[in-house]
C-alpha cells in the first residue's frame, strides 16, 4: 500500500440530533486532517446549518430512512480509499486519524481499521463500564498483526458478542468495493457485517487505544432496540452462527446483563 491514501469521514445524520455539532467539531479537530461529508435521508434546516457552519458537503438520500440503506449511502458517497461512518452521537479523539494512518501504513492487506473506545454517559467522559471492559478483553488477539490475519482468530473475537465498536471502524473501500453493509439485521447490522468481513482474506488493523467516545443516552438506537426486544432476537440469532443451541442459551443468560450498560 502507498504511504499516502485518501480517507473520508462520512457522517450519517438523522433528524435533529443535539450531538451532531459536537461530533463534526471533533472531526474538524483531527490532528491529521481528512475530508468530511454529511449524509442524511432526513434533510432539515438543522442538519443543513451544521454542514454550513463547518463548511462540509451535505448529501441527501431519497427514500425512506433505513439504517442499512443510510449507511451504504454514506459509505458509497465518500470518495476515498478508506471511509469511516461517523455516528452523529459520538466524539472522536483528535489522534484518531493519525493513529489510523500509522496502523494502515504497517500493512498492505487491511480489511478495516478499528480502535478501543470509552462510553460517554450524560455528557461525561468517565470510567469504563463492564461492557467496554469485556469487549476490550475479547479484542486482545487483534493486537497481534500475525493473529489478526487469521480468519478463525477474527471470528473468535466476535463469537462471544460484538466486541467491535462500530463508529471506531474505518473500512478499506478500495478493497471492499461498494455496499459493504448487506446484513438483513436492523440492530446487529454491524456485528453481522464484521462477521462477514472476518471471513475475508486480509487483516484487521487494531489500535488498542480509546480513540472514540461512544455516547449512551435514552434516545439512542441501541436503547430503543433493547426496549422493543428486537435486540434480544437478533443477538440470539447471531450467536447461532457460532455455537450450538445449548451454548447459545447459556451465553444469552450472561449477555443480556450487558443491556443494563445502555441505561443512563
Amino acid at each position: 500500500m502507498e504511504n499516502k491514501f485518501k480517507h473520508v469521514f462520512s457522517v450519517s445524520a438523522y433528524k435533529e440530533s443535539p450531538y451532531l455539532d459536537e461530533c463534526v467539531e471533533s472531526l474538524k479537530k483531527q490532528r491529521h486532517q481528512s475530508d468530511i461529508i454529511i449524509c442524511t435521508s432526513t434533510p432539515c434546516d438543522f442538519i443543513k446549518n451544521i454542514a454550513q457552519k463547518y463548511e462540509v458537503p451535505l448529501y441527501i438520500r431519497e427514500g425512506k430512512s433505513d439504517i442499512r440503506d443510510d449507511w451504504n449511502f454514506a459509505y458509497n458517497t465518500a470518495d476515498g480509499d478508506y471511509v469511516t461512518i461517523a455516528h452523529q452521537d459520538d466524539v472522536y479523539d483528535p489522534l484518531y486519524t493519525e493513529e489510523m494512518h500509522n496502523k494502515l501504513k504497517e500493512t498492505d492487506d487491511s480489511i478495516m481499521f478499528l480502535t478501543d473506545y470509552i462510553p460517554l454517559k450524560n455528557g461525561n467522559k468517565g470510567d469504563r463500564d463492564i461492557n467496554s471492559k469485556i469487549r476490550r478483553f475479547l479484542r486482545i488477539p487483534l493486537k497481534s498483526r500475525f493473529l489478526s490475519k487469521k480468519k478463525w482468530v477474527r471470528k473468535l473475537t466476535l463469537a462471544f458478542g460484538n466486541s467491535i465498536c462500530c463508529p471506531s471502524v474505518t473500512y478499506n473501500k478500495g478493497y471492499l468495493g461498494e455496499n459493504v453493509f448487506t446484513s438483513e439485521y436492523k440492530f446487529n447490522i454491524d456485528w453481522d457485517t464484521f462477521y462477514k468481513l472476518a471471513q475475508k482474506e486480509g487483516s484487521f488493523a487494531y489500535a488498542d487505544k480509546p480513540l472514540v467516545w461512544y455516547r449512551i443516552h435514552d434516545e439512542a438506537t441501541s436503547k430503543a432496540f433493547i426496549d422493543n426486544q428486537l435486540r434480544l432476537t437478533e443477538d440470539t440469532n447471531m450467536f447461532r452462527q457460532f455455537w450450538p443451541e445449548w451454548i447459545v442459551k447459556l451465553l444469552m443468560r450472561f449477555y443480556r446483563k450487558a443491556y443494563d450498560t445502555y441505561s443512563c
